[in-house]
């Protein structure tokens, strides 16, 4: 359920602002327009309750608070879950994970993510996806924000290119953790009632908004 990680969120909680900023040349295209990858999210988000997972320093919700939305945040990394909540005070932010978190006390217009999907197998992923559908009602949205690729294919040829690149710990990240692809993300959405779309934001980060029908 991506808990597996969480040595490794703790660990990388002081430097992850850095790390999103461009900092790190390995990640430099996965962060590329960080800024705008989040604000797409918030303009896809609808409210006014949004419950949002792997809040992690709090950079979306942020966002979200400053556009008007009341935001419930979900946070395995408790290194993660300080700094969230010193940047982000008005939040209510919880101990938990995509698939296991406190049920919110307010109907949930909007399920939001940025960065933190890619955590969870396929199963998981559908595992999260069958919760959320009902949670939501008719209308509400899902939006999420990650690594995605078109095709496997495509995510064979990017570990490729990081190896050829010297970018070791990129193609050991691509490799180990749990990325997909756009047609099981699309299989997964349809089978629990969301019309799907997305928006590729850069070489490596699309925007997924799947709304119930």
């Amino acid at each position: 359920m991506g808990r597996e990680f969480i040595d490794l969120f703790d660990g990388w909680a002081a430097s992850y602002d850095q790390t999103v900023s461009g900092e790190d040349v390995e990640y430099k295209e996965v962060f590329a327009d960080y800024d705008g990858i989040l604000d797409a999210v918030v303009d896809h988000t609808k409210g006014p309750n949004v419950m949002e997972f792997g809040v992690g320093t709090g950079n979306l919700t942020k966002k979200l608070i400053n556009r008007g939305h009341s935001v419930i945040g979900i946070e395995p990394s408790s290194e993660m879950l300080k700094i969230a909540q010193i940047k982000v005070p008005d939040a209510k932010v919880y101990d938990g994970d995509f698939i296991e978190f406190p049920k919110p006390e307010v109907q949930v217009d909007s399920i939001v993510s940025s960065y933190a999907f890619h955590h969870l197998t396929d199963e998981e992923k559908e595992m999260a996806i069958s919760k959320y559908s009902h949670l939501l009602k008719k209308g509400a949205r899902i939006v999420f924000a990650d690594t995605v690729f078109e095709t496997q294919a495509s995510k064979r040829r990017a570990i490729e290119t990081a190896i050829a690149s010297h970018y070791n710990n990129l193609a050991d990240d691509l490799s180990a953790e749990y990325y997909t692809d756009i047609p099981t993300l699309q299989r997964i959405c349809k089978k629990y009632d969301f019309e799907v779309l997305f928006e590729q934001k850069n070489k490596y980060v699309w925007v997924m908004v799947a709304e119930k029908k």
